[in-house]
């Protein structure tokens, strides 16, 4: 029997940052493959990674992923990397100048919303231009999400 290249290939990794919705008003999506290291790649596999508080920025030409966290890999060694460090970004040059445009204008930023393994095996990351929203935009975020949820619990009970 032979064994699959990729490990867990069967299992879907989708490690999402719902804070950036409440947060945020996603407008354009693009995504985005990372550079990686081998320990890294294996504990985004195993699940082991968190998108809270991260951030994109643009340097140079290039697009960088700031405070993503990655956890260690068990039997990394001493070749573990480290957690939070700065990851790139790989997209196309068309790309990156839609960032730095989108970007430039008062309140506009990079938030990186989902990542993911594609059907190749490689980490992709799905990354919005956002705007911030206002407190009050935030309860009308909620109340939706409270109204949706009632009526989820409504339509189950008439079943």
């Amino acid at each position: 029997m032979a064994k699959s290249l990729i490990p867990n290939k069967g299992a879907t990794i989708n490690i999402k940052n719902k804070r950036a919705e409440f947060d945020y008003y996603l407008l354009d999506k693009f995504t985005a493959g990372l550079v990686l290291t081998g320990t890294e790649i294996k504990s985004v596999r195993a699940g082991k990674a968190s998108l809270v508080d991260t951030y994109c920025l643009i340097q140079h030409g290039e697009v960088w992923v700031k405070n993503m966290y990655i956890a260690h890999y068990m039997q990394g060694s001493y070749n573990n990397h480290i957690e939070r460090r700065d990851r790139k970004l790989l997209l196309n040059r068309r790309e990156i100048r839609k960032l730095e445009q989108a970007v430039k204008v008062p309140g506009f930023s990079i938030v990186p919303v989902l990542l993911f393994i594609d059907e190749r095996g490689l980490a992709k990351l799905d990354i919005h231009i956002v705007r911030g929203k206002k407190e009050y935009d935030k309860r009308e975020t909620m109340k939706v999400k409270d109204d949706r949820r009632e009526i989820d619990r409504q339509f189950k009970k008439s079943y």
